[in-house]
């Protein structure tokens, strides 16, 4: 068999095409964009292994290299540190998901947010962002890059749009958030953010980790949308991952031999982990809705018992409307919530009676695997915020932040957590 090289036969991408729709479905976006044959007519993507590709003619590779050739365009690929066609594939699945008009595939989510804002920013420029964040990327933008490339970070509470709003400088580059905050779930006013940050000639940057398929941030005004894809995209707890969503010129930007934080640095998804990956993508929505079913049902039961659960699918939720107005129909709210157990002490109880008397989890970081997974948020995925930090963003030490599974029946979970409550003495 003869390959066709710089040729695109068996690539289709998203660049051209109009994803946004009233009201919009990821998963129809995602349906209408997946036709990557393999390389046999495969129904599924082939694995490109290799490293480096080569071209039949010489005089192809300077024009690579000058970016007058490239894999959208002409199929033409390089190294695999650039594109690689298994990756470049699932890059524009994932575009179609985010409603964006392209993609890369990065290998963690950190490494996603790292390279979005080392590509914005240059020494001396200012952030504003939100102060409740994971608590990698709160050391990211409030301690290394400040001491490692001068760039600095403003924290204000992502709800109150005047304390944005004042935040801003001649210098800010950006304005970054999370759809729902890790670990408070405060929801963030995606079209009034991308309003502020637009009027400053700013692009906003949302990490939508959370919110797969639910909520799609491009469609309320967000510029690039970042992920990690070891979450739900892939919900097995298996992959590392991540993912820069926006616009073909930020990509390219970011992909650039001379410039190019992504091509720089290094930041490469392994073609096996892309197919991998793309092998999950179809049942993603199912997996996004039986999550939100859940979580949904025993938030309302336990709730009703007297919990002090926060869940933004709850109508007690401060911000319910709003995320009511953001979500995509028929997906839910997601599956994370939390409760306050007010001590570490009561939290750790709590969270040991769960994994090791009912099996009903993993006391475990990360989220979006099948089991659930949970976490006292204070010592373990936040706890790179100082004391300061943490008491601004409302992170409690007993605050436990749960990612619901959807294992076992819905009955036996609300039980097992119920008890739990119960035996440390926290439902009303």
């Amino acid at each position: 068999m003869v390959r066709r090289l710089c040729s695109i036969a068996y690539l289709v991408t998203n660049k051209e095409r109009n994803l946004v729709m009233q009201p919009f479905d990821p998963a129809a976006a995602y349906a209408a964009s997946r036709h990557t044959f393999g390389e046999h007519g495969g129904v599924n993507m082939s694995i490109e292994a290799s490293s480096t590709f080569t071209v039949m003619a010489a005089s192809t590779m300077p024009a690579i290299f000058a970016g007058d050739r490239t894999p959208d365009r002409d199929g033409c690929f390089l190294y695999g540190r650039h594109f690689n066609p298994t990756v470049y594939a699932l890059a524009s699945e994932l575009a179609a998901f985010e409603a964006t008009q392209a993609a890369y595939c990065t290998a963690s989510g950190l490494s996603a947010i790292g390279a979005v804002i080392t590509q914005l920013c240059n020494s001396g420029d200012h952030v504003v962002a939100s102060n409740t964040l994971y608590g990698g990327t709160h050391a990211l933008l409030g301690e290394y890059l400040p001491a490692k490339a001068g760039v600095h970070t403003t924290f204000v509470p992502i709800s109150d749009l005047d304390a944005v709003e004042a935040a801003f400088t001649p210098k800010t580059r950006l304005l970054y958030t999370e759809t729902l905050a890790n670990p408070t779930l405060v929801v963030a006013d995606l079209p009034r953010l991308a309003e502020i940050a637009h009027r400053h000639g700013v692009p906003l940057v949302v990490d939508n980790t959370f919110c797969p398929i639910f909520i799609t941030p491009s469609r309320f005004g967000a510029d690039v949308v970042v992920h990690s894809l070891t979450k739900y995209i892939s919900g097995a707890s298996d992959l590392i991952a991540g993912a820069v969503c926006g616009s073909s010129e930020l990509i390219a930007k970011m992909m650039d031999l001379h410039m190019g934080s992504l091509m720089l640095l290094g930041a490469t998804m392994d073609s096996r982990i892309a197919f991998e990956l793309a092998l999950r993508l179809p049942h993603l929505p199912l997996r996004m809705a039986e999550h939100g079913r859940r979580t949904l049902e025993i938030c309302s039961r336990l709730e009703k018992a007297g919990a002090h659960v926060r869940y933004p699918g709850l109508e007690s939720h401060p911000q319910h409307a709003l995320i009511r107005s953001l979500a995509n129909p028929g997906y839910g709210f997601g599956a994370i919530f939390t409760v306050d157990l007010g001590t570490t002490q009561r939290a750790n109880t709590f969270l040991e009676r769960m994994q090791n008397q009912h099996h009903a989890g993993f006391i475990a970081v990360s989220l979006g695997y099948a089991e659930t997974l949970m976490t006292c948020s204070a010592i373990s995925t936040s706890s790179e915020l100082d004391d300061a930090s943490m008491r601004a963003a409302g992170i409690s030490p007993g605050l436990v932040r749960l990612s619901l599974g959807y294992t076992g029946t819905v009955d036996d979970r609300y039980e097992q957590i119920r008890e739990s409550l119960q035996f440390v003495g926290a439902l009303g």
